[in-house]
């Protein structure tokens, strides 16, 4: 686990960084928020920034995701700086610390955002013949397709393969191929050079460097452009990267795991990917089945978020009813395991009995079929404005994600800013949008 702190949270830093040494991490720190910026520009990898609550978080944050360097920020800050608290988790802060620091809060801090403790849970016997295969490759230098429907976990399995590999101690580096612009995914993966663009105002190091050493997945790898498609390949057969505006090449030492929810095969044969890059990436591929097809799962899954959504939630761990155990297991998940999470997380906080009931789960019944003949999707269209049907279509994307809007930029196939700003509008408006997962309760 590799901590950035930032600024003198009250001159209590020092056993701050001391508690998380002994928890396991390693530690840098930075007096600024302009310090901490460019110590990630420049490659410095981190899992989690722990920033004084005096200092500017909005700006840090915003900073972060402008320049798209993924790592999540808690705050940190003496207990009576309640409105400085408040202000942080609205810009946001995904927790806040109160100092002096307690060993116990920041060791949990700590496994909840580390790589290493991302838990594969499983009974199923079709999920227990897919992490053997994992394990065994785990440790090889193999790149590893990971393949499979949205929700089936497969970050988490990527996750699962890096910290069983000898890389373990080396960063994980994730980028989401179908969430960044096309005309910006090859400066986030090789870097850019001061003044290669406009906007270039310093050197910005890419993933491929900011992962040296350890794993880089490349999540979603079937939207890549064609194109940039035969830039990576060239990066894999060299082990070298040319930052844009570079003049020297710069050598790279990262497995590539990659994942993607199309059937691969047939992307080769549609001329949309590669044939030579899906062999270079396909040394093994690991096939995710639905959680349909691995139904023994369900149950020890939905223990698994239970207990942790209860912990997160002070909320004591409450049962499951016989009748929501059924319900539970006969449902088909379209979304897979992301759906069960979702629904879970908001059963847990929406259950007042002893136990928790099929009803708190608010699961959507299955379309009904009919032998009618219907209007096709297009015919009842007609008539109306494009801005009136794409709202409908994102609204009704987000209702299937449950609210988690990464997920639905992702099926929609927009960035995520673009999905905030239509949402924002929308409500503005005064129409009923669906909260987000953290909203609920």
């Amino acid at each position: 686990m590799r901590l950035l702190l930032i600024g003198s949270m009250n001159g209590q830093i020092g056993a701050a960084g001391q508690i998380a040494v002994k928890k396991g991490g390693s530690v840098l720190s930075a007096d600024t928020v302009e310090d901490a910026l460019n110590l990630l520009r420049n490659g410095q990898s981190v899992d989690l920034v722990m920033a004084d609550v005096k200092l500017d978080i909005y700006t840090l944050i915003h900073s972060l995701e402008d320049e798209r360097i993924s790592v999540p920020v808690v705050a940190c800050g003496i207990e009576a700086d309640s409105r400085a608290a408040v202000r942080a988790i609205k810009a946001g802060a995904k927790e806040y610390i109160p100092l002096p620091p307690d060993a116990e809060l920041i060791g949990e801090v700590l496994s909840a955002f580390s790589v290493q403790t991302t838990p594969v849970v499983f009974k199923d016997p079709v999920m227990e013949k897919v992490l053997k295969v994992a394990k065994q490759v785990a440790p090889s230098s193999a790149g590893v397709l990971i393949t499979g429907e949205s929700g089936t976990g497969k970050e988490v399995m990527a996750k699962f393969i890096h910290a069983n590999s000898k890389r373990a101690s080396a960063p994980f580096v994730a980028v989401n191929c179908a969430a960044i612009p096309e005309n910006l995914l090859e400066s986030e993966l090789f870097g850019y050079e001061k003044g290669a663009f406009t906007g270039a105002v310093a050197r910005r190091i890419g993933k491929f460097e900011e992962a040296d050493g350890g794993t880089l997945l490349l999540d979603e790898i079937s939207e890549m452009d064609i194109r940039l498609q035969a830039k990576l390949l060239r990066v894999l057969q060299e082990r070298q990267i040319d930052r844009l505006g570079g003049k020297q090449p710069v050598p790279v030492n990262v497995r590539i795991l990659a994942t993607s929810n199309r059937n691969m095969v047939q992307e080769v044969k549609n001329k949309t990917f590669r044939e030579d890059l899906y062999f270079r990436l396909n040394v093994v591929n690991l096939a995710l089945p639905p959680l349909r097809e691995r139904r023994g799962d369900i149950l020890p899954l939905i223990e698994h978020f239970i207990k942790k959504y209860s912990d997160l939630n002070d909320i004591p761990v409450k049962p499951l009813s016989k009748s929501a155990e059924t319900m539970l297991e006969a449902y088909d998940w379209p979304g897979n395991v992301r759906e069960l999470e979702n629904a879970v997380q908001r059963a847990v906080v929406l259950t007042t009995d002893d136990e928790i009931g099929p009803d708190a789960f608010m699961l959507e019944p299955p379309p009904e079929t009919t032998a009618e003949t219907t209007a096709s999707p297009a015919d009842a269209m007609v008539g109306r404005t494009v801005a009136d049907v794409e709202k409908d279509l994102i609204i009704s994307t987000l209702k299937h994600t449950f609210g988690n809007r990464t997920h639905a930029a992702t099926i929609l196939g927009i960035s995520i800013r673009t999905l905030r700003n239509k949402l924002k509008l929308y409500t503005e408006e005064g129409e009923d949008v669906p909260p987000a997962p953290n909203d609920f309760g």
